[in-house]
């Protein structure tokens, strides 16, 4: 049997759309891209089946490319976003289609992955950052383990210092942390220290 790189979601992915409240984490989403050039390339990193997430990037007038380890993830965005690129890839090892981006989002991404591959994820979107790119994730805040309530799978948040680190550790200035009205945990940094604007808090 073929191993699943998608940590359940593929066999979940069903269950997922259906889930996925479509309001929680647009604002905030849609804020952050407004601080970025008009047509900037961004990158939804475990863009899944890009709604709510890739669909506000998209009308925010971002040129968007995907990323998602689940193939029924990737024919489903296919099917809401025919023409926009996507690559079923896992996150933390993709070639990113071998370019940069002034914007990379992963949106209940990260803790879904194990520590190291948290990393992983972190160094490889940093280096495909164009220079003053802006890296926005979501993690919770506290260092905590629990059970993915769709696939059963373990999730760990490694805390906000951990990834206040790790960040650093790629050269990635961390400009501000945000919570949305679903209460998630949002880490914005960027390439450099030239003109950071972080979102309101």
């Amino acid at each position: 049997m073929v191993d699943d790189l998608s940590g359940g979601y593929d066999e979940a992915a069903a269950g997922f759309a259906a889930s996925r409240n479509p309001a929680i984490g647009v604002a905030t989403v849609r804020a952050w891209a407004k601080l970025l050039p008009p047509r900037s390339s961004v990158l939804d990193l475990g863009c899944g089946t890009g709604i709510p997430i890739s669909r506000a990037l998209i009308e925010e007038g971002m040129s968007l490319s995907g990323i998602d380890a689940s193939p029924a993830m990737v024919s489903a965005f296919q099917a809401n976003f025919p023409g926009v690129p996507v690559a079923c890839e896992p996150a933390e090892s993709s070639t990113y289609f071998g370019r940069r981006f002034h914007g990379i989002v992963a949106w209940g991404l990260i803790f879904l992955l194990p520590p190291e591959s948290q990393g992983a994820l972190i160094r490889r979107a940093a280096a495909a950052l164009e220079p003053g790119g802006s890296f926005l994730f979501t993690a919770p805040e506290p260092a905590c383990m629990w059970n993915d309530l769709l696939t059963g799978h373990a999730s760990v948040s490694l805390g906000a210092p951990a990834y206040r680190k790790l960040l650093a550790g790629t050269g990635l200035t961390l400009v501000a942390e945000h919570r949305d009205e679903g209460d998630n945990h949002y880490y914005e940094s960027r390439n450099g220290t030239s003109g950071e604007i972080g979102l309101p808090a």
